[in-house]
């Protein structure tokens, strides 16, 4: 144990959230995915397991890995790997695939690997550290609005344009993570009265425009708008569907739940290994575990703003705030949507639910943070080094 701690860095507490996340996924999952076993597979629900086991795997070789790089390597590479997010998200609304039913390209296939992946996963962290990266570069200075446009909004309208078409609900979540960021950043809120304004008014063209030409957007707008119709009119529809027997799972739970692998609504709820995993472990964990489960997000948020507030570098808090946040965001969505306090979104419950995407996408943002937090760690090591007395007069 103490070998594995020596080559860890970073937060320990955030390390062990991850930890214990990761081991509690493989529950429901196993449990969750005798649905899919049955409808796609031979009836066996070991091959599910065994996938999640290497999605998680491989999810932490990036955590360990993209914790050891310098945080400051991230500037640049963002820069980098902007144009690339760009070129993929291109090829994913062409030439993307579909997977267990949805209606829009999401994934791209790997070659030769034949590995599915869904690349708005990735452009959410790549383009929260970009604009991290403009936000510290800009911190201190008096820009004008027409300076920030260019460099700062047009790459974030062209990925959010790509994204919209096949994924509201993520184009939705990423603005608004953006918005939370540039507001932390010091943005003037005048200039950012100015985005949300457009922002508003380019989504009102996209739907009419939609509606107009329902040929080049199929059921897109219509999917949105019935989901948000069902939420507000409790119309009986299939995200109805969803929402009610995610209910009858919640209600079947109790207070202390029907037990591991005893779950009954995971044979009628679809998803319910990935958009509506909560709904099964309130099921079969009851309030007690549900509790448990939201307590180590809400733990997680706390050393994400421990971390920030405690980085040397305006860089690094933003960068701490913009990919780390989200994860918190998604986790109360999903946790949301299954109450029915959300409408339908599609998203996944971070570190718990099935698919390689969301493991590995949260374990990059979260090896970031740990980046953050390991170089805070070397400069109090450097200082002690450097400085004993003044540390020792300081305690005195």
């Amino acid at each position: 144990m103490r070998t594995i701690f020596r080559h860890i860095k970073g937060d320990k507490t955030i390390w062990a959230v991850i930890a214990l996340l990761a081991l509690f996924s493989f529950l429901p999952i196993y449990s969750a995915s005798s649905n899919l076993a049955y409808l796609y597979g031979d009836g066996s629900t070991f091959k599910f397991l065994l996938k999640h086991l290497a999605h998680l795997l491989l999810g932490f070789a990036i955590l360990y890995g993209v914790h050891k790089i310098p945080y400051h390597y991230f500037r640049g590479l963002s820069i980098i790997a902007l144009p690339v997010v760009i070129v993929l998200l291109i090829i994913t609304i062409t030439k993307g695939t579909t997977i267990e039913g949805a209606n829009a390209s999401r994934w791209i296939r790997v070659p030769f690997v034949g590995v599915t992946f869904q690349t708005s996963t990735l452009a959410a962290v790549v383009l929260m550290t970009y604009v991290a990266r403009y936000l510290s570069k800009i911190k201190n200075k008096k820009v004008t609005f027409k300076e920030t446009l260019l460099p700062l909004w047009l790459p974030i309208f062209v990925v959010l344009a790509l994204i919209l078409p096949a994924n509201l609900s993520t184009a939705a979540i990423i603005f608004s993570m953006l918005v939370i960021l540039v507001f932390v950043g010091g943005y003037p809120l005048r200039y950012l009265a100015i985005i949300l304004g457009a922002g508003l008014l380019l989504l009102t063209m996209f739907v009419i425009t939609a509606k107009s030409f329902p040929n080049v957007f199929p059921n897109r707008v219509d999917t949105w708008m019935s989901r948000i119709e069902s939420f507000i009119d409790n119309e009986d529809t299939e995200a109805d569907y969803q929402i009610e027997k995610a209910k009858i799972a919640i209600a079947s739970g109790g207070i202390t739940g029907l037990g591991p692998g005893k779950s009954v609504q995971k044979n009628f709820l679809p998803q319910s290994s990935s958009d509506f995993i909560y709904a099964i472990i309130v099921e079969e964990f009851g309030l007690i575990g549900s509790l448990f489960l939201m307590f180590l997000y809400l733990l997680l948020l706390f050393r994400l703003v421990v971390v920030a507030h405690k980085a040397t570098y305006v860089f690094g808090k933003l960068l701490v705030i913009g990919v780390g946040l989200p994860i918190i965001f998604l986790a109360l969505i999903n946790m949301a949507v299954a109450v029915e306090l959300f409408p339908v979104t599609g998203q996944t419950l971070p570190l718990i639910s099935s698919g390689g995407s969301s493991i590995w996408m949260t374990c990059l943002a979260l090896g970031m943070v740990l980046s953050v937090s390991a170089n805070r760690e070397e400069v109090i090591n450097d200082e002690k080094e450097e400085n004993p007395l003044d540390i020792l007069s300081e305690a005195i």
